[in-house]
């Protein structure tokens, strides 16, 4: 597949005999030397010839008999010589982690290398030793590899050392968002909002699975045929998610959620065309103004992103507590306290749940505290929260709109206590969230901010809420991307007293006004 399989040594390369001195046809019933075979004009510094390989050399290195060497080479000659295909097109059909030749050189180098100390080595330092035993095994084997081929050998074997396997390459590349794996032998990116087939495989589901467990293993989770599925993380915080079978049937699905390693703040936001000026501005004074937000949206709309983005305008001398199912929080203040869930044992016991953190959380002496994503009873514990003198605290949640969010907010609030009655659950909802920001990725890949809506109280046992921003399509400008406009309602904030307190009112009306 990588090249052809060797032939006997030979001397230098000859041209085509003239047509005035024609081959003799003897020479190929006659076990000659191979320099004989076909005459040449003498040059007029003849290069010394070749010794030909002793027997148990042509046997080591795969070479035909002498005497069928000629023969070969006159049914050589007689086919017309075409220009051989490109090394890389030759081996397009598969990708190298299948070949023969790389599982060799891994196979070789796993039993050579001290794994012990590779544990103690950095990437940089153990290369060295593996490409003096690639380049070991190739001079030995005699393997027809180039000299690429062998640096994407090396660089694969080190790869499922020190990384996620052929993957190891997207998590590196900046304009890649989502991994998405389907079995072994289908690799999907999300570049730019737009889903891509990659030539990327594994060896087989055991590599892949094998993949999957060092993931979980790493952040002292378990994923096998007991327990399918797992939510975990990486060590640069990209999210993870697997599921095994039986409950996949077409193999193992490995999804994997980037972030991008620079930080974004709202105005880079803004200057990616994800909101306008006057947008970034507001959330800026309500994060300074310790406002209670919620950050709506669907999957992969944007949402922790956001999150990240407006925790950048906390006050580095308060103390913020953090609570996730899976760490993707990137706060940059000083005193930051994380805390994680915990799944079930294999027995189904010993299980945290957020709302358990949530609930310790209140006994830390928080400032603020932000929850990666709101999904179920502990709704309940965050109003609490909100309402206890824990101004400032942020939540992401799913939902397709804000009027939605209050709805799903109502319905999660009941998970955890069926007996209160729906208007309690309004008038605590109301009292505790100032602002929803909803966030959606549209058709063309963009993530955009559509709406911002601040909650304004209650008449009757209805919630009553005020647009301040909207995202306007424009209908007569449909293509592959879309257009529209970030619009202000011009509707006076009602928080506008509160950002007076930290003198930020001028500052608020301004830019409800851009």
């Amino acid at each position: 597949m990588f090249g052809r399989k060797p032939v006997a040594p030979a001397p230098q390369p000859t041209p085509s005999p003239a047509p005035a001195a024609p081959a003799p046809p003897e020479p190929a019933l006659t076990p000659a030397p191979a320099p004989e075979a076909a005459p040449n004009p003498a040059p007029a510094n003849p290069a010394p010839a070749a010794p030909a390989p002793a027997p148990e050399q042509r046997k080591q290195f795969g070479a035909a008999p002498a005497a069928a060497a000629p023969l070969a080479m006159a049914q050589a000659a007689a086919v017309p010589i075409t220009p051989q295909a490109p090394r890389s097109r030759r081996r397009g059909e598969q990708t190298i982690v299948r070949s023969p030749h790389y599982n060799a050189a891994r196979q070789y180098v796993f039993s050579t290398l001290n794994i012990s100390s590779v544990l103690t080595r950095t990437r940089d330092q153990v290369r060295g030793d593996i490409e003096l035993l690639v380049g070991e095994l190739v001079h030995r084997d005699r393997l027809p590899i180039s000299q690429p081929e062998q640096q994407q050998i090396i660089s694969e074997i080190l790869n499922d050392m020190f990384g996620v396997g052929p993957i190891e390459p997207l998590l590196q590349d900046e304009s890649i968002s989502d991994i998405m794996v389907n079995g072994p032998d289908q690799v999907y990116v999300e570049r730019r909002g737009r889903l891509e087939l990659t030539p990327l495989k594994f060896r087989d589901n055991d590599h892949l699975i094998n993949v999957v467990q060092r993931i979980a293993a790493s952040v002292g989770r378990r994923v096998d045929e007991s327990s399918p599925m797992v939510d975990a993380r990486l060590a640069d915080g990209s999210r993870v998610n697997v599921v095994m079978p039986p409950l996949a049937l077409d193999g193992v699905m490995l999804s994997i959620r980037k972030f991008a390693k620079r930080k974004l703040s709202l105005p880079a936001l803004a200057g990616q065309g994800s909101m306008s000026l006057g947008m970034s501005r507001l959330l800026q004074i309500a994060a300074t103004a310790r406002l209670n937000i919620v950050i709506s949206g669907g999957t992969g709309s944007g949402k922790t992103t956001l999150l990240n983005a407006l925790s950048q305008y906390i006050d580095a001398g308060e103390r913020i507590v953090t609570i996730e199912d899976s760490a993707e929080l990137q706060l940059q203040q000083p005193h930051v306290v994380r805390l994680e869930t915990r799944p079930p044992s294999i027995e189904g016991t010993n299980a945290v749940h957020q709302g358990d953190l949530l609930r310790n959380a209140l006994r830390m002496r928080p400032d603020r505290i932000i929850l990666g994503e709101t999904r179920g009873a502990e709704a309940f514990d965050v109003l609490q929260a909100m309402n206890t003198g824990h101004d400032g605290s942020m939540t992401t949640l799913h939902a397709n709109t804000p009027r939605d969010a209050l709805i799903r907010l109502e319905s999660m609030v009941m998970m955890a206590n069926a007996n209160l009655p729906l208007y309690s659950i309004r008038r605590q909802v109301a009292s505790a969230i100032h602002l929803i920001v909803q966030v959606e990725r549209m058709r063309d890949g963009a993530r955009r901010v559509t709406h911002i809506v601040e909650i304004a109280g209650m008449e009757g046992d209805v919630i009553v809420t005020q647009e301040l921003f909207r995202f306007n399509y424009s209908a007569s400008s449909y293509g592959a991307s879309v257009q529209g406009s970030f619009d202000s309602t011009g509707l006076r904030p009602l928080f506008t007293d509160r950002a007076r307190i930290y003198g930020l009112d001028t500052q608020l009306l301004e830019a409800c006004r851009l």
